[in-house]
């Protein structure tokens, strides 16, 4: 919307970690590559709550040399220099998933299995940061924190497509599944690999030679431009506008509209306990399961988000009105990329003013403002998303037995997301669906 019609005022507060001097928001539009590829940080990660042994094993495939890791920590370091200028997304990145292994992985049994390939000089090609975890139909091997990652792919080195053609990859590939049943511990009865991107930063995603299953739900991206009013005029119909520009007002009415970066731990945690709550109570109305009940989920993001080492890619705002938190986000920062994971907004007296569309409003201007050329709005089919974006990702599962236990397993899942992508690419059926669902979610709660 154009400045001269704003009343929002942005707030940046002065978080307590911040080194002296440090912008933790730094602008991702670098003068060269090299700067570029070093927007991660590289500060130690914190130790992990529990280690396991560490394995080296080896095996062939064309002189790629497999290595199976089961230690995090033994690999942290090569892991982070690696993840600087590999292709893959913010969910591939060591400190996020060490995060979701700490707080989750542990308490579910989880065990990481990465598997890193390396040519014959010993340089890094991939590294897949796999896991075995045991669920009611067997033993499964999936992405490493796959629950809480948006975007599951290996991590590529440049050129490792040119390197690696599709009879190579899959051989490699049988080699991997064999280094990982070699080992007990690791043993499976199927493998279910979930959102899987087609592309990883410039590179085909090896992934696709497999017999794949389309995932049930797309992502969604928009590219930004250099200015917001550019962009949101571009976007937005004038009508639009200008019912956006009445509605803020409404809000205003309320008390002072403030966006807020918010980086004080304090109050990152404070925002952090009512995003979640807003969360529940939406889950409720719509009745589907509240995730954030799980064991572990709400540590995890409290951890991410006040952790210092991963300052620089874990960004919170909300949208104040007066005294209230009328809206919220969590987002990341990767290269020139804003990812929004999470969202809410207040369900009181106002909402029927859009408080969550200001606080989106205002992101996406911070997104701009700080210079990123993408922002992601990641898995869902939410229609706002559309609105915005100019590009759909589509992903795809990998589902294969390897016991007849796992055969049972793979059966009742491709049946069951095949019905449910049916169904969200239906949407008669889907309308229907999500009516029924918000019934029987306001029966349960009387």
């Amino acid at each position: 919307m154009p400045q001269d019609n704003l009343t929002v005022i942005h707030v940046q507060q002065r978080t307590e970690n911040a080194v002296a001097g440090l912008d933790v928001r730094p602008d991702v539009r670098p003068a060269d590559k090299a700067r570029h590829d070093q927007y991660l940080p590289s500060a130690i990660s914190p130790p992990l709550a529990v280690t396991h042994a560490c394995l080296r094993q080896a095996a062939r495939s064309d002189a790629i040399k497999l290595e199976l890791q089961a230690d995090l920590a033994a690999i942290e370091q090569e892991w982070k220099s690696f993840e600087r200028h590999a292709d893959c997304t913010v969910f591939q990145t060591f400190d996020w998933l060490a995060a979701w292994q700490r707080h989750i992985g542990i308490r579910n049994g989880t065990s990481p299995a990465i598997v890193l390939g390396r040519d014959d000089r010993g340089e890094l090609l991939f590294i897949l940061q796999l896991a075995v975890e045991t669920r009611s139909l067997g033993r499964c091997l999936i992405w490493l924190g796959s629950d809480l990652c948006d975007y599951n792919a290996p991590l590529l080195a440049a050129g490792f497509s040119h390197l690696c053609h599709a009879d190579r990859f899959n051989s490699l590939w049988q080699d991997i599944i064999a280094l990982l049943r070699a080992e007990p511990r690791f043993r499976f009865d199927w493998i279910d690999l979930q959102k899987m991107p087609e592309t990883i930063g410039t590179q085909r995603n090896p992934f696709l030679n497999l017999q794949l299953l389309a995932h049930p739900s797309g992502a969604y991206v928009t590219n930004l431009a250099a200015q917001w009013d550019e962009f949101y005029a571009a976007k937005r119909s004038s009508s639009t506008r200008k019912k956006e520009r009445r509605q803020l007002k409404q809000l205003a009415e309320y008390g002072q509209v403030h966006f807020v970066d918010v980086q004080n731990r304090a109050d990152v945690e404070r925002t952090l306990d009512t995003l979640l709550n807003q969360k529940a109570r939406s889950f409720a109305c719509m009745g589907v399961e509240n995730i954030f009940a799980r064991r572990g989920y709400r540590a995890f993001f409290r951890d991410v988000l006040t952790t210092p080492q991963m300052e620089k890619m874990t960004h919170m705002s909300r949208l104040d009105i007066g005294e209230t938190i009328a809206a919220a986000n969590v987002g990341l920062r990767f290269r020139d990329c804003y990812y929004l994971i999470v969202s809410s907004y207040h369900d009181g007296e106002f909402s029927r003013f859009g408080p969550g569309r200001a606080h989106l409003n205002e992101l996406l201007r911070h997104a701009i403002g700080c210079g990123f050329r993408r922002f992601d709005f990641t898995v869902g089919d939410e229609p706002y998303k559309r609105d915005w974006c100019d590009t759909e990702l589509r992903l795809y599962d990998y589902l294969a037995p390897v016991t007849t236990r796992g055969r049972m397993a793979v059966a009742i899942a491709l049946a069951f997301r095949r019905t449910k992508r049916f169904i969200k690419q239906t949407p008669a059926l889907w309308h229907a669906f999500s009516k029924a669902r918000v019934l029987a979610g306001s029966i349960s709660r009387r």
